[in-house]
């Protein structure tokens, strides 16, 4: 006797024991151990982030791959924040910090990161500097550790919300002060 099963859209045959030989009843359990280990060598296989949908607010999440047309959505996103107050732990148009900013310009086009800087160091892959391209992150350290992140226009160009008392602006790594600060560039 089998039973039809629907798990996510997958649909799977599952064996109830009910008098099969154990011959019978192993080589089914085999063919659910096979299709259950592949589903999830297949999830752990699909990437680092969605880029689309949304995911439990955690961080990122598996997904689709990286998209140069979304990223370019991400900085025009956060462009389009210019003007915006610094407020520390802002996430939302009322106001932002630098973190705050790169989740919220992200989840604008469905993806989820996480919510500090450092967090979003470690969430992304290197790059180098003349490799970066829009919508890519850019770190800064301060006191020794990750503390600012800005997101790369391009021409050496980032948008950023600064700090307390300023506004979301449009900053350049040519300047000394940002420059002497760099770390890296990252891709999520």
């Amino acid at each position: 006797m089998y039973q039809q099963l629907n798990m996510d859209g997958l649909r799977v045959r599952a064996a109830e024991y009910s008098g099969q030989s154990n011959r019978q009843f192993s080589r089914s359990c085999g063919r659910w151990a096979l299709l259950t280990a592949a589903a999830l060598l297949l999830g752990a296989c699909s990437g680092a982030l969605r880029w689309e949908g949304g995911d439990d607010g955690q961080g990122a999440s598996a997904g689709a791959q990286y998209s140069p047309a979304l990223a370019q959505q991400v900085a025009a996103n956060a462009q389009r924040m210019i003007g915006t107050p610094y407020k520390y732990g802002g996430s939302s148009p009322g106001g932002f910090d630098c973190s705050g900013l790169v989740q919220y310009s992200y989840s604008q086009v469905g993806v989820s990161v996480p919510r500090t800087s450092r967090e979003q160091f470690k969430a992304t892959n290197p790059v180098e500097l003349k490799d970066a391209r829009p919508g890519d992150l850019l770190f800064f350290r301060y006191n020794r550790s990750i503390s600012h992140v800005g997101i790369y226009l391009g021409d050496l160009r980032f948008v950023h919300a600064p700090s307390s008392g300023k506004q979301v602006s449009v900053a350049s790594l040519e300047t000394p002060h940002y420059r002497e600060h760099f770390v890296r560039a990252g891709r999520l």
